[in-house]
């Protein structure tokens, strides 16, 4: 009967036991960085050259309305740059040509535009 007792208990132990692992502390997460809000001055900029790093020829830019047009290839590429009510700058990137013609203008302009922005 002591073996029988002793045998239970020391199993109880082992349970109890294995309820009770310590998780190591988690990894640091990613740095913190604030980019912080972006001025319509170095949003406009960046667009520009943006259009320039991928190629397309600037046909117009008008800083009053925001609106720079490029062409490449025979693709209309339009950048537009707006601020917002609540002092944020938005900038659109839309593109349209022939149908085939370089359908990833938009998007390699959106990515230049990112780099010239430091994001």
């Amino acid at each position: 009967m002591k073996k029988r007792t002793r045998g239970i208990l020391a199993w109880l132990a082992v349970i109890v036991l294995a309820g009770c692992y310590v998780y190591p502390y988690p990894p640091p997460g990613p740095p913190y960085y604030y980019y912080g809000s972006s001025s319509y001055e170095r949003s406009w900029n960046a667009a520009l050259d943006a259009m320039e790093d991928v190629g397309a020829r600037i046909v117009s830019a008008d800083r009053n309305t925001g609106v720079i047009t490029g062409i490449k290839d025979g693709v209309e590429s339009t950048i537009t740059v707006r601020t917002q009510a609540d002092g944020r700058v938005r900038v659109e990137f839309s593109s349209r040509g022939p149908s085939g013609q370089d359908p990833g203008l938009s998007n390699r302009t959106y990515q230049a535009y990112e780099r010239r922005m430091g994001r």
